[in-house]
């Protein structure tokens, strides 16, 4: 039995993507928050908690698109076609954010407001396209002739926006939750209190999302609801309980790491469920992997390149964190 080139490629992706969630999520989360922080000082501990590795995180992003132009090029072409305005709305935003870190150190007066704005802006319509791209692609992009086969605004739907304020609610709780790891005093307390609302408004959010989805389409309510995915899925929502009431158990107790880790927890299984909807498609509703896969040839050779770099980029990202390790008070950090 051979080596299956096509699943390899899928975890690798799968990773990628998920990492990007993760460390791209609180770094935009933090921009999210920001209108809840009006004063100069805790904005500037705010922005320092991820200035230095900001820019590393979004090197998942890439590794993600990059690994699906490489192992499936059917995918990449039909995504981009089907979602090319929302990706290019939530590259501009990813710009001005980008933008937005190196020039407000250097801004004065209001020119620091205006740069504030751009960060806020930015991080907000990043995140929010970044969820109508997974609500349209959840919903299923329609291919004729190995082509997209829709129209221009087709991504645009009740669902895909509802996923879009979904996943600022879920970048806002990534984000309130590593400024409990990285600050301390008020501006921390404050970060504890946002916490614990936004808990409980991200469950509102995955209960609507899990009770959505299955009518989207029969194809995913049978896949939900039939043996043995129904065993793989079964456990998700009883586990995203379990972590919901142990992260508002660590926010009443005041830990400082747990509540973070916990939403991670909350943001891999609602990851996982997503998945388990679409699988082993990878252009809902019904192009598997394995017909959207590039030759054996063209995999393995992208293959080997991808292993060389994805423990270089492991490396350098635990190092800048470890560099980086601590809280950040005012007045020490990035300038």
């Amino acid at each position: 039995m051979g080596i299956d080139l096509s699943l390899i490629w899928a975890v690798i992706i799968l990773f990628g993507i998920m990492m990007y969630v993760v460390m791209d999520g609180f770094d935009l989360g933090l921009g999210i928050l920001y209108p809840f922080f009006r004063d100069k000082d805790e904005r500037d501990v705010i922005m320092n908690t991820v200035a230095p590795v900001w820019d590393g995180n979004e090197t998942w992003l890439v590794l993600g698109g990059a690994g699906l132009l490489a192992a499936f090029p059917l995918a990449y072409s039909v995504v981009l076609s089907a979602l090319y305005l929302p990706l290019i709305f939530m590259l501009i935003g990813l710009i001005f954010r980008g933008v937005a870190f190196e020039f407000r150190f250097k801004a004065l007066g209001h020119e620091r407001h205006f740069w504030d704005k751009a960060f806020i802006g930015g991080s907000i319509a990043a995140t929010f396209f970044q969820g109508v791209t997974l609500g349209a692609f959840i919903q299923g992009l329609p291919v004729a002739n190995r082509t997209f086969a829709g129209g221009a605004l087709d991504w645009i739907s009740p669902f895909s926006f509802f996923t879009g304020g979904g996943l600022l609610v879920a970048f806002a709780l990534l984000g309130s939750t590593w400024l409990i790891v990285k600050t301390e005093g008020a501006l921390q307390a404050r970060a504890y209190e946002i916490t614990r609302w936004l808990v409980w408004l991200l469950l509102a959010v995955l209960v609507a999302i899990s009770v959505w989805t299955p009518l989207l389409d029969a194809r995913i309510a049978a896949r939900w609801f039939s043996m043995p995915n129904m065993l793989w899925f079964a456990p998700v929502p009883l586990l995203v309980a379990a972590c919901a009431w142990q992260l508002l158990r660590a926010v009443a107790a005041r830990a400082q790491v747990r509540p973070f880790l916990y939403t991670l927890a909350l943001v891999f299984l609602g990851y996982s469920g997503l998945g388990i909807s679409i699988w082993p498609n990878i252009i809902p509703p019904d192009i598997t992997l394995w017909q959207a896969a590039a030759p054996p040839q063209s995999q393995g050779f992208a293959l080997v390149g991808a292993l060389l770099i994805i423990p270089i980029i492991l490396m350098y990202t635990i190092w800048a964190y470890y560099v980086f390790r601590g809280k950040v008070r005012p007045g020490e950090g990035y300038h």
